[in-house]
């Protein structure tokens, strides 16, 4: 049973990969070129003109607006749609966050789902998830970004390392804030004896998304080839997702737990991406990526 459960798993593991893997191949080809087309599109040019009156009337406000929509440089028009991701996830969490306080539904579905995966609680999968949730608890993370920062350090000085700091302090500090203002209860049956406090948002699954993630792209932002960067980007991300899946079998948080945990780190991991691009990290690549021609694939598994 457990040979054939863990047999499905990585069959589906690199199922996904291939799947999203094409379509992150797709998805480059149809966008990697939209940012040169905007530019050289007669309605850009007309909407230029207009902003460049504008900027020469008003030449503070309207300069650093007309910047930030700027297609052609990473700190323009990317960076403000980032922004506005950010601001979306965050939205997001509010709604999540009010639909527990006044429990429309929540209770109900999160305990349904809570009892689905009580047959499956047994060894040795309770075994695996523990040590699989051990790498979100506070000290794993801490000792990561201890980690990548040494390494980040030697590649790129402090200008990525800051942005690591503060996103991490930043998910944690969020984390902690929220279990105290929301008080939700944990499930009654729980198999981490370590896990402590309140439930929402879940700690582990906020720093694992935060950290790790940002870890993974100052990672891959390092490296020149597209599948390179998409190999880092996929296994870091199926990490992420099985941090957050074992607190849910481990019976220590709800699936909504998680979700709020993620979209906390996702925010988090946003505003480490602008702080990192803000500053200039790595300007080369930027040159280097525009002029980038769209990866083909090829087939072959990496």
């Amino acid at each position: 049973m457990v040979v054939i459960v863990v047999a499905i798993v990585l069959v589906l593991v690199l199922v996904l990969r291939v799947a999203v893997r094409r379509a992150a191949l797709f998805i480059w080809a149809m966008t990697s070129k939209v940012p040169l087309k905007v530019a050289g599109s007669s309605a850009w040019a007309r909407l230029r003109t207009f902003w460049q009156r504008l900027e020469a009337r008003y030449p503070i406000p309207f300069g650093f607006v007309a910047c930030r929509f700027d297609p052609q440089r990473p700190t323009g028009l990317p960076m403000t749609l980032v922004m506005v991701a950010a601001l979306y996830l965050l939205a997001l969490f509010s709604g999540l966050t009010e639909d527990i306080l006044e429990a429309k539904g929540t209770i109900a579905s999160d305990n349904l789902i809570n009892a689905a995966f009580g047959p499956l609680r047994t060894e040795p999968f309770i075994s695996a998830f523990l040590w699989v949730t051990s790498l979100g608890n506070t000290p794993s993370v801490v000792a990561a970004v201890i980690i990548a920062t040494g390494f980040l350090w030697s590649q790129q000085g402090i200008r990525v390392v800051i942005p690591l700091w503060i996103t991490c302090l930043g998910a944690l500090a969020t984390t902690g804030i929220g279990k105290l203002l929301i008080t939700r209860h944990r499930p009654e049956t729980m198999l981490d004896a370590n896990a402590m406090g309140w439930s929402f948002p879940s700690g582990h699954a906020t720093a694992a998304m935060a950290v790790y993630g940002f870890i993974a792209y100052a990672i891959a932002r390092m490296r020149p080839d597209f599948r390179e960067r998409f190999e880092v980007a996929y296994w870091a991300g199926v990490m992420i997702f099985l941090i957050g899946f074992s607190r849910i079998f481990l019976s220590v948080h709800y699936v909504t737990d998680i979700m709020g945990g993620f979209l906390v780190g996702g925010f988090w991991l946003l505003m480490g991406f602008t702080m990192a691009e803000w500053r200039g990290w790595h300007p080369s690549l930027h040159s280097g990526m525009q002029g980038q021609r769209a990866p083909q694939d090829d087939g072959q598994s990496h």
